[in-house]
């Protein structure tokens, strides 16, 4: 009796796992990187009325969080800063700018009101004579849409 032959090896690689699970990869980075670069976690404040900035959310905004604990970071870079080099790198990243030349802060709700008023002092004894407040809106849960 004869005995069956075994087919040959195959010693090419198959690359189609490994590109599924890179891609994959992939669009996990794509996603979560843009949430990675906006600066501190804060609680904004919450208002009734805010005005829409939507150049805050370019990735080249200049844009200073103020934590809870009084720490400032700046971004782009998402850098913390002592607030006696915040205004020359502030000044620095808007030189680097040709559009609008608008600093946004960003401060946490229960951030002492001082340490929101030095950075805006700082800011301001340095020339930067644009601000933008964050908050965020207050959803009314009662408000059905209009009704005439």
């Amino acid at each position: 009796m004869k005995l069956p032959k075994a087919p040959p090896v195959v010693s090419d690689i198959n690359v189609t796992p490994m590109v599924d699970v890179m891609l994959v990869l992939l669009i996990i980075f794509m996603v979560i990187t843009p949430m990675l670069t906006k600066g501190a976690q804060v609680n904004l404040v919450k208002t009734r009325n805010p005005i829409k900035m939507q150049d805050a959310d370019k990735e080249d905004a200049v844009l200073i969080s103020i934590t809870r604990d009084g720490k400032i970071w700046l971004s782009p870079g998402n850098t913390m800063m002592p607030l006696d080099q915040l205004a020359s790198k502030v000044k620095d990243l808007q030189a680097a700018r040709t559009g609008d030349k608008t600093v946004y802060i960003r401060a946490d709700a229960r951030a002492r009101f001082g340490a929101i008023t030095d950075v805006i002092d700082q800011l301001r004894t340095d020339g930067v004579d644009q601000l933008g407040l964050i908050t965020e809106e207050i959803q009314d849960k009662n408000k059905k849409g209009l009704t005439l």
